[in-house]
């Protein structure tokens, strides 16, 4: 039986008014993948804060033992110094520096004076970046590159600290399929080259693909830990152990009755905001009454930007096209103008523009409709309150109390808290862009339950998903974007990833 590497034994975290971890235990052998599984803010990421000194000793309770040794971290330089290099999820990267300078940071490649080898430097940063098949020029600033190749930059900066224990925290949230394929084969390189991995991840058909073994935790309590190489072992299996009962189909059942056609778009073309080209090319597309409407397409397709440009205005330059809303022509100029028509657009990046993260979710949930709880200037807390609570019990917001700060829950939660927001609104159109991104599959089972809910209202739901699946789930009828624009429609019943996809990678419009 091969060695263990790592072992966490009884670790107990607790933040103020909630028990993080609990008597959490796990076993890592030396060389291989291993997944850990777990629904949002069942404490997975605790956890590796607590391995990765983010959490230093005195703060946890329990033992971690690593490469036969009782350790006692008091910051991410001393796991460091061990072997154990951690790559977050919010990739820690400088835009303005170059690949080498990030990978390079705070362990400088210095010459006999003490000052930086530039030389060296670059050398060595091009030797790591061959390394985890990245060809890029070292001076290149990292900002100039896309997420797939930044998160490549993470690893070589790893490499470049002689990792012996890689922790990757939902490595390919952010990732299309490609770069996901890359990164995963990646890791069984580095697995032949004896480096262990820790991946978490909410996408179980990598987790199945890539990793030997795979621990589960909810709730903050280790449930099991899985033998992938069993053939009894799979996704289903999994679930049930993150979830705590299985699911019987990872979609919700509707009956679509649709109706009359609520928003539609016409001929909309959206400039680059600082290049002379059209992101969005003449776009046309409606939502109806009671429907899900689906928009798929590759990573630069156009999408978000149609969204953005479609919600006020608040995406590209030189935007032209109309849109009608029952049928009446109207203009959304600004987020605000959209907001009064009622349409609402929850984004893809919550952290960024859906949250303010350092607020409660009291605040949030109000913050695109003050106007319904203030009389003469003034917000009526006490309403506000109600208002957040009511949403916290509809959406099952995971929270001590609506006076919890948001950038404080799991992705989820956070994830609830924006439809909450928007919904205050009562919008007649809502465009969820990528709503299920980096949320378990418990936590995405609850997002389509609510979107079952809004058009069994009669709202009208835009879906903007990378996960074919998904769209082929929860939708009744599905556009595909290539290039900017329309390329395709199709009922959910006349469509498969095949056929979505034929139409994803066409380069002239057919509808």
């Amino acid at each position: 039986m091969t060695e263990n590497i790592l072992e966490m034994r009884g670790i107990t975290k607790t933040f103020p008014g909630v028990k993080a971890l609990e008597d959490v235990s796990l076993a890592v052998r030396r060389g291989e993948v291993h997944a850990i599984c777990g629904e949002n803010g069942a404490g997975k990421s605790t956890l590796m804060k607590v391995l990765s000194g983010v959490y230093p000793a005195g703060t946890y309770d329990g033992d971690i033992v690593f490469d036969g040794q009782t350790c006692r971290f008091s910051g991410i330089r001393d796991s460091e110094a061990v072997g154990i290099v951690i790559i977050h999820q919010e990739l820690a990267l400088v835009p303005y520096l170059s690949i080498a300078e990030n990978i390079f940071l705070a362990n400088e490649r210095t010459g006999r004076s003490g000052l930086i080898d530039w030389n060296r430097a670059n050398a060595e940063a091009g030797e790591l970046l061959e390394s985890v098949g990245l060809r890029e020029n070292p001076v290149t600033p990292v900002g100039q590159l896309g997420v797939g190749k930044q998160q490549l930059v993470e690893i070589a900066k790893a490499l470049s600290k002689n990792v012996k224990l890689l922790i990757l925290d939902e490595p390919t949230a952010a990732l299309n399929d490609t770069d996901s394929a890359h990164l995963l084969g990646l890791l069984r390189s580095l697995q032949e080259r004896g480096i262990t991995s820790i991946m978490i991840s909410h996408k179980l058909n990598e987790i199945t693909a890539v990793a030997q073994s795979t621990t589960v935790i909810r709730d903050g309590r280790t449930v099991e830990t899985l033998d992938m190489s069993d053939p009894g072992i799979g996704a289903d299996r999994i679930i049930r152990g993150m979830v705590g009962r299985n699911l019987d189909s990872y979609y919700p059942e509707r009956v679509s009755h649709p109706g009359d056609v609520v928003l539609r778009v016409e001929d909309w073309s959206v400039k680059h905001p600082t290049q002379d080209r059209l992101v969005v090319d003449g776009a046309s597309f409606d939502v109806r009454a009671g429907e899900v409407v689906g928009i798929a397409g590759l990573m630069g397709a156009g999408r978000t930007e149609l969204a953005m440009s479609v919600f006020g205005r608040s995406y590209g330059r030189d935007v032209t096209g109309r849109l009608y809303l029952h049928g009446k022509e109207i203009q959304a100029r600004t987020v605000s103008e959209a907001i009064d028509h009622g349409i609402a657009y929850a984004t893809e990046d919550r952290k960024k523009y859906g949250l303010n993260l350092i607020e409660d979710i009291t605040r949030n949930v109000s913050a695109a409709a003050l106007g319904k709880l203030s009389r003469n200037g003034f917000v009526n807390g006490n309403e506000e309150i109600r208002v957040a609570e009511e949403s916290r019990s509809s959406m099952n917001i995971k929270a001590p109390s609506v006076l919890s700060v948001v950038g404080k829950l799991s992705g989820g939660n956070q994830q609830k808290v924006v439809l909450s927001k928007w919904l205050y609104t009562d919008p007649e159109v809502l465009i969820l862009d990528e709503p299920t991104r980096g949320i378990d599959v418990g936590a995405k089972y609850e997002i389509y339950t609510i979107i079952n809910r809004l058009v069994e209202a009669g709202k009208a739901v835009v879906v903007i998903s990378s996960e074919l699946p998904e769209l082929l789930g929860i939708c009744d009828r599905i556009y595909t974007l290539s290039a900017g624009r329309i390329t395709g429609q199709l009922p959910v019943a006349d469509a498969s990833q095949e056929s979505l996809m034929t139409l994803m990678t066409k380069e002239r419009e057919l509808v």
